[in-house]
This record gives structure tokens, sequence and C-alpha cells, in this order.
């Protein structure tokens, strides 16, 4: 498939701002994939979808404070640093997006805070706009990661047009984070609060943990018109036994298992075997899933409403079908829901 394919016109006001004042209020288009039916709802009705034994696969990865802004030595100038990974924890290494990258040379300092609490050097260049670069940091591995919480900020999208306050710091986060490493929250897990996830144990859901650290390889722009020739950015990801012995058996059992995400999905592709079973497993993965594609776990998808031409829109249309997904996307706007990481969900069962 093409690219051009996925291109569509966004009124600007239906780009989500705020999340809503309450996590299962969200608004919820569910897709049927046998019968093209299309149905409003909200989030909280997820229940009547599912039944006793059915799974949830979630991804438990946690957000970071991943953007920061510094000054440049000798100039003052200032630059945003968004930190995407730690290369080495000993040497205080991190993989970087520095903006404006133009500004950033190999061998410049990089102070943070009010009195220069933190300070960093470039040491070297990884792509026009990535760098590494090493905290100068001397005190203990706690101390250094308050400040990295201290001096950080909620990396909310740029496509939010204002700045994170206090309640992103609760709000992009899902009730179940885990492990942090993402640079950007599983947006599709944010609609579960905590007394939505017990209402659907009581009915008999269970729910399994995978974990993929959502990097900047996800929201990465494609270049390429031939989707087939598209490179993913690796993730980290890591799948255990627990995880497996909860959808294995489900699947047996011929019960339905949703994704959660497609970070979720993703993980899952990455690992599993040649019975179509989930397979215990850790490493990192570039699986880019674009249509045709043969899913081998889940039956069942929950995602937000994704930018044009991204890799997670092309995954939808994967699972839903390339002309289902593009109705669902134009009845989305025509029925106002909200797009993006703030906005509403859609289940495709």
């Amino acid at each position: 498939m093409k690219l051009s394919q996925f291109q569509f016109d966004l009124p600007l006001n239906l780009i989500a701002q705020h999340p809503t004042k309450k996590r299962e209020d969200a608004r919820m288009m569910v897709v049927h994939r046998q019968t093209g039916q299309m149905e409003n709802k909200n989030f909280r009705d997820i229940l009547d979808y599912f039944d006793d034994k059915d799974v949830f696969v979630v991804n438990n990865t946690k957000v970071f404070p991943a953007r920061m802004y510094g000054r440049k030595e000798k100039t003052g100038a200032k630059i945003e640093v968004f930190l995407l990974r730690e290369l080495n924890k000993q040497n205080r290494l991190w993989d970087v997006i520095v903006d404006p990258a133009r500004k950033i040379r190999v061998g410049n300092k990089l102070y943070f805070g009010e009195n220069e609490e933190l300070v960093a050097e470039v040491i070297d260049n990884t792509t026009s706009r990535g760098r590494t670069i090493r905290f100068l940091w001397e005190g203990s591995e706690d101390a250094f990661k308050a400040q990295l919480e201290a001096l950080g900020e909620t990396p909310l999208p740029k496509y939010i047009k204002r700045k994170p306050d206090d309640d992103d710091k609760e709000r992009y986060q899902t009730v179940y984070a885990k492990h942090e490493g993402a640079v950007a929250a599983p947006t599709a897990g944010l609609h579960f609060s905590r007394e939505l996830i017990k209402r659907l144990e009581i009915k008999g859901i269970r729910f399994a943990e995978v974990t993929l650290h959502t990097g900047l390889g996800t929201f990465r722009p494609i270049e390429v018109e031939d989707l087939s020739k598209h490179k993913m950015d690796a993730e980290y990801y890591h799948i255990d036994d627990a995880a497996c012995r909860v959808v294995n058996k489900a699947k047996e059992g011929n019960r339905r298992i949703c994704s959660i995400g497609t970070t979720t999905m993703r993980a899952m592709e990455s690992s599993f075997t040649a019975q179509k079973l989930l397979k215990s497993s850790e490493g990192w993965t570039n699986t880019f899933i674009h249509p045709p594609y043969d899913f081998n776990i889940a039956n069942a998808l929950v995602t937000n409403f994704h930018l044009p031409k991204t890799s997670l829109m092309i995954m939808t249309s994967a699972f839903a079908g390339y002309e289902l997904t593009i109705e669902a996307y134009k009845k989305a706007i025509k029925d106002k829901y909200r797009f993006f990481s703030y906005g509403d969900a859609l289940l495709i069962i």
C-alpha cells in the first residue's frame, strides 16, 4: 500500500488539548469488522463487549519527564533537549534530540536549571537532530534521577498547544504504569480508571501486562511512499511468562483477546510461536505492521484516533481493514470525536 492513501484533513478544533474530566468519560466508537457496523458509545461501555475469561493485554510502560530546557555555554541560547533513552547508566550517556540542532555541536556544554544543577556535554552526532550527551554528575544514581525529575517536564506531543501542568503528570500516564522508559504514553490505556478495571475484573475479564517503551520510532514521520520500504526505529519490549500463561489459556479457550493499544500489539507481534501462542522474550523490536497483515495473538483492539500517515493509523487499518478504517475516520470527523493522545477511543472487534 501507499503512504498517500492514509492522508486525511482534520479540523484543528478536533485535536484534544486536555483529557476528559474522568478517564472513562471519553467517547468510544465501536467498529465491528465482520458487519461493518459502527456504534457511538462511551469508554465505560467497553464492559458490554467482553465476557468472563476474555483478556485485556496492556502496556505497563511508564512515561518519564523527557523534555528538558537548557542553555548553551557562552551564548546562553535556549535549547530544548528531548531525552530518548539512557545508553549507559554508569557513564550517564543519553541518546537525545536537540532543537535547534544547528547550534549544537560535539564538545558543546549544556546547562540545565536556574542554578545550573545539571551540566551535559555533547559527545556525538547521531542524526540531523540527534545527539549523544553525557551528564557530568558526581552524585548518586537516585540523586541524578531526582534532578531529571525536577528539571524535566511531561513530554506532551507538540500538537497539544500548551505547557504541561501538574494534572498532566497524572493524566499522561496509565493507572497501571510500572516500568519507566517511555517518552510517550500508550494512549489507548489512558481511558482506564482503577474503578473501571475493578468492574471489568468483577465481570471475569483477566488482565495481562507486557512492556514496550514507546520511543520516537513510533512517531517518526514515514518518508517513503511504498510502505514496505519503511524502517521503524527499534524499541525495547519485554513479555514475561505470567502474561503468556494468561493470554495462551484464553487463546486455547477461544476467548477474546483485546490489545490495549498499538504498542501492546507490536510487542505481541514481535514474540509468538509457530502455533500462534504468545512467547516470553525481551529485546528490541522494529516490527512495522501494515496491510496486508495476518495478526497472530489479539482479535480485538482498542486504540485512539491517530495522525494522518502514521504507523499507528496504518496498523489500525491492517487490523480493521483499509476501507473500514477510512470510513471510521470519516465518521469520527463528522461526529466530532476528539483526536490524538488526549482524544477518544476506537474499539475494533
